[in-house]
């Protein structure tokens, strides 16, 4: 396979350019690695003096990235993580005053735009949102998706940014989207650590681009370390490539073009890319590049030296084969520059990239020293007038004397003082709590805003529309009503696709899309292989570039294969780029009641707690269901709708107005009325609980029972709290297993909601054993909330409140 051996330097592509050309050309390489390699190196003493957290940086990866960027173009994506500082700046992504600016956690969107200091160094992202939440034009602009630390995390989704690309080509009604695509002709790139490439994800991606064949570019930095761990002990043959050379395709069949190339070899490395690249967009083949021989001078990062595992011999080859040094031999032997020149440029570079470092250092030092000073001054006023005077005056010269001092600094001294006054009432203090008021505001925006887009586009805002029947509505299975509601949107919008395990020719297996691939097409209504994490990865790529993808995880228990996609990349997207990057992607899924271990789960414990930044459905019937994806596919941020996986073929109406009328967010609903206790539940138990309502009704007890139906947001009216004014008395039903979901909704009702104070004895709640459920109807039965449970759990709570009129049962 001659694309997989090592591609030497190659003079003869030198001859395109003139010489003269050619040597600024170069030389404007050499400076930018150069420019980089210093940013590293004062990058790591800035964590080593304490004025950074911590530091992680691209040096001895410079020569390869430079050479990856001319192949990069308007339009192009990166997915990467975080070796590529030179490539960001090669291409014009970010510079050096924004390294530095992120390296110190500034959290001024202005100075790091990246992430407004909310990801450690080197990780990066363009901003495709405005303010409003408007779309801005990716076509006229270089791209870059925002890193994640997990370092093969990202992998899914660079699949999801190639893939669009090949709908925006091959789909001629998307044509005219020209501020997402240009005729597909962008190219998504990715980089990966070669010690990543161990993990599942990896191979999980390159098997789905090679099946797909998306033009997507991967390169792999191979420096034949992760952290201490060599090659040999996580990689076969110690060599990605190699065992890779399956996927290479051949005359009349799918797979990838595999490229091999020293990351010393700057000429080479040049056209390799220009060679890579060309096929993957023109062709729209996917591609790896295999970037050997590379060097990491500094180690793993700040977080330790890598003198303990490398030995004498590796530090002696690396500092030999430092691909920057190699590149300036070049240079002078091939004339292109003297030494003399060349030290002239490095000394040059050093200067600016110092300069560089103090501003961004002063940007962020200026500003909470004015805030410092502002509140030394008031608590200094304030212990004039205060009787703990010596401990007031304390906590002021501490915190003047402070060095390298941040926001949390002032923030402590502070309400150390107020809590020194708190029997003390003057305008100085006064004065003192106002500052810290606002100043709370503000630090509330920089750190703790944007989990959610929370712009006119938002879900939360789209306008409710009831929904509409004949006075004598169709009767139908719930899901035909999700059939007409998702055939409704797909006539609608042109971008909205739909894709997962069965989707595609059969419909999925409830037929909520069956007869819909052949009307819509196989670009838009597709089936995948399984592979639940890059499913998620395909529609979060989707999503970004402008598509309203519907990614379906066939069964509820199988989204755990996607969980570290859906809580380290999709939830986290909006807040950590504080409101840059948007990704309105649906996750369909169905879950709770049915047979079996994996075929009746109801993780929503696992979900609310690790994927904060979605919106959580949990929509008791198919009706509900629809008018939530009207509702999402509305708004611009991500979500995940779990169907009743037991109520496909129950009978519903269909409404009128199937694919408009809207169910808003957040918003309870109440079942049934009632007077003596609040039941709370969703899903599939709610109908197991309005049937025990009917026989609870006849031992003359009433409960009131509410449907949150989204359990993230969770009831933002308050209909559970002023319910309880009522009743006194909460019951959560539930069939996740104990102290999960049900402990989210009491945090929710009791505290939030200020429901504690309602209550004439104490809330309970019933849920699943702490097992997964056994199959067969039995197993059901004795494992998750029946009828009778339920009953006995009410009746027990009212027997317990008043024994004699409501006798125990046994």
């Amino acid at each position: 396979m001659p694309e997989a051996s090592i591609h030497g330097t190659d003079q003869s592509a030198v001859a395109e350019l003139s010489f003269d050309d050619f040597k600024v050309v170069v030389l404007n390489d050499y400076r930018i690695g150069f420019e980089s390699r210093q940013a590293s190196l004062i990058g790591r003493r800035e964590v080593l003096t304490g004025k950074a957290k911590f530091g992680i940086f691209g040096d001895g990866k410079e020569v390869a990235q430079l050479a990856m960027a001319k192949a990069f173009k308007n339009g192009d994506w990166r997915a990467g993580y975080y070796r590529d500082q030179t490539f960001m700046f090669a291409t014009g992504m970010s510079n050096l005053k924004e390294f530095f600016a992120q390296l110190y956690a500034n959290p001024d969107i202005e100075k790091d735009p990246a992430s407004a200091g909310r990801q450690m160094n080197c990780h990066y992202a363009t901003r495709y949102v405005d303010a409003e939440g408007n779309w801005k034009s990716q076509t006229d602009v270089k791209n870059c998706s925002a890193d994640i630390s997990p370092t093969g995390g990202h992998m899914p989704r660079l699949l999801g940014l190639a893939y669009a690309s090949k709908l925006y080509r091959q789909n001629p009604e998307l044509h005219q989207f020209t501020q997402f695509s240009i005729n597909g002709n962008e190219v998504a790139f990715g980089t990966i650590g070669n010690g990543s490439t161990s993990e599942g994800l990896f191979f999980e991606a390159f098997n789905a681009a090679g099946v797909m064949q998306v033009p997507l570019a991967i390169s792999v930095w191979d420096d034949a370390y992760a952290i201490s761990v060599p090659a040999r002990l996580q990689t076969t043959k110690e060599d990605i490539s190699e065992i890779l050379k399956g996927f290479q395709r051949e005359p009349g069949t799918n797979g990838y073009e595999i490229f091999k190339v020293r990351g010393w070899d700057y000429v080479a490395l040049c056209e390799t890319y220009e060679r890579a690249i060309k096929i993957c967009r023109e062709e729209h083949v996917p591609v790896m590049i295999h970037v050997v021989e590379m060097t990491q001078p500094q180690g793993h990062s700040t977080s330790g030296s890598h003198e303990r595992y490398k030995t004498k011999e590796r530090l002696e080859w690396e500092n030999e084969h430092d691909c920057l040094l190699q590149m300036r031999k070049w240079m002078v032997e091939s004339a292109i520059a003297t030494d003399d020149q060349l030290d002239e440029l490095e000394t040059t570079a050093k200067k600016y990239v110092r300069e560089c470092q103090r501003e961004a250092w002063n940007d962020l030092a200026s500003e909470i020293k004015n805030e410092l000073d502002q509140a030394a001054k008031l608590i200094i006023n304030l212990s004039h007038q205060s009787g703990a005077r010596d401990g007031v005056l304390l906590a002021a010269e501490e915190l003047q004397n402070c060095i390298d001092p941040g926001r949390k600094d002032v923030a402590v001294a502070v309400r150390k003082v107020l809590r020194l006054t708190v029997t003390e009432t003057s305008a100085e203090k006064d004065a003192l709590s106002k500052w810290l008021a606002w100043e709370s505001v503000k630090n509330a925006d920089r750190f703790n805003s944007k989990l959610f887009t929370d712009t006119k586009y938002s879900p939360l805002k789209v306008k409710t529309v009831p929904a509409v029947y004949d006075a004598d509505p169709r009767i139908i299975d719930g899901r035909e009503v999700l059939n007409a509601c998702f055939e409704a949107n797909f006539e609608r919008d042109r971008t909205m696709v739909a894709f997962g395990e069965d989707v595609g020719a059969i419909g999925d297996v409830n037929q909520g899309f069956a007869g819909l691939q052949s009307k819509f097409g196989d670009l838009r209504i597709t089936d995948t292989g399984i592979r639940e994490a890059t499913i998620i990865g395909q529609g979060l790529g989707l999503a970004m570039r402008g598509f309203r993808p519907i990614a379906e995880i066939q069964y509820l228990d199988y989204l755990l294969y996607s969980v570290n996609v859906l809580s380290d990349d999709l939830a986290t997207l909006s807040y950590r780029t504080r409101g840059g990057q948007k990704a309105p992607l649906i996750v369909r899924t169905r879950g709770h009641r049915l047979e079996g271990i994996w075929h009746s789960g109801s993780p929503l414990g696992l979900i609310l707690n690790s994927m904060r930044g979605l919106h959580v459905c949990v929509p008791r019937d198919m009706t509900q269901a629809a008018g939530m994806y009207n509702t999402l596919l509305r708004g611009d941020e991500p979500a995940l709708v779990i169907e009743c996986l037991n109520g496909y073929r129950l009978k519903e109406k269909l409404p009128n107005n199937v694919g408009e009328f809207t169910v808003p967010l957040g918003k309870a609903e109440i079942l049934r009325y009632g007077t003596d206790m609040t039941v709370v539940s969703y899903g599939s138990t709610l109908r197991v609980v309005m049937e025990a309502a009917e026989e609870l009704e006849q031992l003359g007890i009433s409960i009131e029972v509410i449907d949150p139906q989204t359990l993230y947001p969770f009831d933002l009216d308050n209909v559970c709290g002023n319910s309880l004014t009522k009743t006194n008395k909460l019951l959560v039903v539930d069939e996740d297993v104990p102290g999960a979901a049900s402990a989210y909704i009491l945090q929710k009702v009791l505290e939030l909601q200020n429901g504690y104070y309602s209550l004439d004895c104490p809330p309970k709640t019933l849920s699943a054993k702490d097992h997964r459920p056994p199959y067969g109807s039995d197993g059901d039965y004795f494992t998750k909330p029946s009828l009778d449970d339920i009953v006995e759990a009410v009746y027990g709570m009212m027997s317990n409140s008043n024994p004699s009129h409501y006798p125990p049962i046994y």
